[in-house]
């Protein structure tokens, strides 16, 4: 019996040492799952409390549970969960007793990163209105075309956006829309002034009757994303979407006591879901920058005690090639969340700035699939497993880069990708990993639904995303399939900047694409154009048309002449 008992003995000890050697990854993997258990039953439980649990509730719980904590840290100013409450209801009490307004209207929401934006979210979701997040730096056409995707009732913008609110005025007003400017005063017909109103409101807590006709399936947001062709998409992300996002931060280790530096656009779902939605959660304290600075950045982490940061690609490359300073480990910070970030800048982002635990991420706005690469492996940007795959079917397939589809077999199913090989990501739609598509849009939201890949009948979401899965089962993102390059942290689609060039009179074809700049992230834009007959290149034209009709980032910087 004895000897019996010492070989059982013997093995528990080996176990743990040949696991180590032969499956370093076990361990993290089986955290890794409980994890995703853990949350998935507090998803569950959340579901099924009555009335209705959504995010705001957690705020509502946050805000009785520590009313004097800091919530957000903005400039000179700071708000306490108490105050960001009584805040967002002057603003739905003003809202609601306006005459341009109804309960449940969808608002769009036209404004920069500032404490209001966040005030007025809330303030909106205590009225049960869905909410169209506007990216701040489109104009004109893209601006028009973004708000009427989402049939919104109401349009709030910040006061620095006056001017380009009063460029689309005429087919707001032809639409009946109400414009309401965050000022005290407003010399522009059709543009009413709002703070005013706010400022003379109740901060009386908003009765839940007034969003008592919202369910799981309601749109919560609209978040534009430029997809792969034509002018953005309004990705509708619904309540139990937005519901589970709560548990972005808190999955990675975030807790209370955490500060979190927020600098990344709340128009896009990095600095909404993840930032803000991720911090109600947690109830850390967000520390609110109106736009990234390189210069600012450290200085601002070392001030505010900072020890969450969050990054795309470019930021971290930005910080890298900032000058060095004697100080660049003197910083609280203790983890990073993003995604993007390259192995070389990977490396030399650890080597300069100290141990900090990166934790990269794949996951897009309207998708369904989602990775962390919750080992640290450089480079990869998350971990495949079978439990994972058992939740949120998944797979690569081959995909004809030349011809822009899938490659299918006799039987007219998608041929999976072997590992190593590249291949294009597709995930199944299922109840627990839905795909909501894109507001007032089907045919692009028919054009993201992938029929008969593994079988007769099946239905998967196209990431659009070629990826690489290698024998330690680590995924590694390959690039981007379609007619669509990212410059500045943001895709731009050609298809729309194509559209916008070839409105100059002297322009008959534009074809736009990426090219890549050493020492950059992404690609910038070219166009390679042919002129109308009889028509001379009038660059000072083209240069304002350009300027005056899209963003800073989708700007074709290189014109290339093309004589038929």
């Amino acid at each position: 019996m004895e000897i019996y008992i010492s070989i059982i003995l013997a093995s528990l000890l080996i176990i743990p040492f040949a696991l180590k050697t032969f499956s370093p990854y076990v361990w993290m993997d089986i955290v890794y799952f409980g994890d995703v258990v853990r949350i998935l039953v507090k998803f569950v439980a959340r579901r099924r409390r009555r009335p209705l649990f959504f995010v705001l509730d957690r705020f509502l719980e946050q805000t009785e549970a520590h009313p004097d904590n800091t919530f957000i840290v903005f400039e000179n100013e700071s708000y306490t969960y108490a105050c960001t409450d009584k805040r967002s209801n002057k603003i739905a009490n003003a809202l609601q007793s306006h005459a341009g307004y109804k309960g449940g209207d969808t608002v769009a929401l036209f404004m920069g990163n500032e404490p209001t934006f966040l005030f007025t979210w809330l303030a909106l979701a205590k009225l049960g209105s869905p909410v169209a997040l506007l990216n701040h730096n489109i104009r004109t056409k893209s601006l028009l075309h973004c708000f009427n995707c989402c049939k919104a009732k109401v349009l709030i913008a910040a006061a620095e956006l006056k001017e380009a609110v009063e460029d689309v005025l005429p087919s707001l007003i032809e639409q009946g829309v109400t414009v309401l400017l965050m000022s005290k005063n407003s010399d522009t017909p059709g543009i009413q002034s709002f703070s005013d109103e706010v400022e003379k409101a109740s901060d009386d807590p908003i009765p839940r009757s007034f969003r008592s006709h919202i369910t799981f399936k309601s749109p919560a947001v609209y978040i534009y994303t430029s997809g792969t062709t034509g002018l953005p998409k309004a990705a509708v992300v619904n309540q139990n979407r937005i519901l589970t996002a709560l548990a972005v931060l808190s999955s990675n280790g975030v807790v209370s006591s955490d500060v979190f530096y927020l600098n990344l656009p709340l128009y896009h779902t990095a600095g909404f879901v993840v930032g803000f939605i991720g911090t109600i959660e947690t109830g850390s304290t967000i520390i609110l920058k109106r736009k990234f600075s390189a210069s600012q950045f450290w200085d601002d982490c070392r001030k505010h005690n900072v020890t969450v940061i969050q990054y795309i690609g470019e930021v971290m490359r930005y910080l890298c090639c900032a000058p060095k300073k004697d100080n660049d480990k003197d910083h609280k910070v203790r983890l990073a969340i993003g995604n993007g970030i390259r192995a070389e800048i990977w490396k030399e982002f650890l080597n300069r700035f100290g141990n900090i635990q990166i934790r990269e991420f794949y996951a897009s706005t309207e998708g369904n699939v989602g990775f962390l690469n919750y080992v640290g492996k450089i480079g990869a940007i998350g971990r495949v497993h079978f439990f994972h795959q058992k939740l949120f079917p998944y797979t690569l397939v081959k995909y004809d880069t030349e011809r822009d589809e899938p490659v299918r077999d006799a039987n007219g199913l998608c041929i999976e990708s072997r590992k190593g090989e590249p291949g294009l990501l597709v995930s199944k739609i299922t109840n627990l990993a839905p795909f909501a598509g894109y507001a007032q849009n089907e045919e692009q939201t028919e054009r993201k639904r992938l029929h008969n890949v593994l079988k007769k009948g099946d239905l998967y979401f196209n990431t659009g995303d070629l990826m690489r899965i290698d024998k330690d089962n680590f995924i590694y993102f390959q690039d981007r399939v379609g007619d669509t390059f990212r410059w500045k942290g943001e895709n731009v689609a050609t298809t729309e900047v194509s559209d916008i060039l070839t409105i100059c009179d002297c322009l008959k074809e534009a074809n736009v694409y990426g090219v890549q700049v050493p020492g950059h992230e992404g690609r910038i834009g070219m166009a390679a154009v042919t002129l109308k007959k009889e028509v001379q290149f009038d660059r000072h034209k083209i240069y304002n048309h350009v300027v005056s009709c899209l963003p800073s980032y989708a700007r074709p910087r290189f014109i290339r002449m093309q004589v038929i």
